[in-house]
């Protein structure tokens, strides 16, 4: 298709936007969504068309939940050109996606929502502007409720968002340390559980979230409960914060050594886990031993043996 012709069926089909029929609408959003899903040429063509972003926006309030989604689906394709991203994270985006995570949305229009937070958030500026913009609040509060199938596309976006220092103060101050760790404690999925562990290890590489995971009681149980389940990849996860915190404080070593089985469930994965997971527990068990040395009320040569 030509450049003239593409410009052309963009207009036309901005223009039947605005029809009163969804049906019009339907079919309209539907053409934008198959020209932008693979032409970054495209879904420059269309960023640059006037009113089309804000025509998009406008149409995710749509009573049609079909024209919700086709919009943001586009709203998508355009973020998936880099110099698109920084454009399109305007604070009336920011402040329009939030209120979909907010509302009674179907689960797909929130993974929709979601994901386009995340491909957004993949610029350090924008980082900062959803800081500023109150989403970090959004998606804790989001996830603090029961975690149905958009869950992870949540949990993914604070994980992207958390990666500027700013934004995991305010993820802290959010409650995000208790709402993580009563994900990670349910029975809904493993694989929540273990984006839930990778964005605790974000919060935690700085002093506000350690602390704030030091404070948590049975912290050390918590993650040795992780340790002794299924997944790679969250035992992966709670080693590498038991580690942060074995650093932090001698006292969450010494809770490690007053559980019994500690010893044996990090010999056990310093066999069979992942390279990561056998690092890790040989980094866990030199410190537990060292700390086991000094307290002469702790048999540190049993724990030599199990090693």
């Amino acid at each position: 298709m030509s450049r003239l012709r593409l410009r052309e069926t963009i207009i036309n089909c901005l223009s039947e936007t605005q029809s009163d029929s969804y049906e019009v609408q339907e079919k309209a959003l539907q053409t934008l969504v198959s020209i932008t899903k693979v032409s970054p040429q495209t879904r420059s063509l269309l960023a640059q068309t006037d009113e089309a972003v804000s025509t998009l926006l406008y149409l995710t309030k749509s009573s049609s939940s079909s024209v919700q989604f086709l919009s943001l689906s586009i709203l998508l394709n355009l973020s998936l050109n880099p110099d698109l991203k920084q454009s399109l994270a305007g604070m009336e985006t920011i402040y329009r996606l939030n209120s979909i995570i907010q509302s009674p949305s179907s689960e797909e229009t929130i993974k929709l929502a979601s994901s386009l937070i995340c491909s957004l958030a993949m610029i350090d500026k924008n980082k900062a502007k959803f800081g500023v913009g109150g989403t970090i609040q959004v998606l804790v509060k989001a996830i603090s409720a029961p975690c149905g199938p958009a869950g992870h596309h949540l949990l993914s976006s604070l994980a992207e968002l958390v990666q500027f220092h700013g934004n995991c103060s305010l993820a802290v101050r959010s409650g995000a340390v208790a709402v993580l760790i009563q994900v990670i404690g349910s029975t809904e999925g493993e694989d929540l559980a273990g984006t839930s562990l990778a964005v605790l290890n974000l919060l935690a590489r700085f002093d506000e979230g350690l602390s704030a995971l030091r404070k948590r009681e049975q912290i050390v149980s918590s993650m040795f409960d992780v340790l002794k389940g299924r997944s790679m990849f969250s035992k992966e996860g709670a080693a590498e914060i038991l580690l942060r915190l074995f650093d932090e404080s001698e006292g969450c070593v010494r809770d490690a050594l007053r559980v019994p089985e500690f010893s044996t469930v990090l010999a056990d994965l310093s066999i069979r886990g992942s390279c990561k997971a056998r690092e890790k527990a040989n980094q866990l068990m030199k410190k537990m031993v060292e700390e086991a040395s000094m307290d002469p009320y702790i048999d540190g040569s049993s724990m030599l043996y199990q090693w």
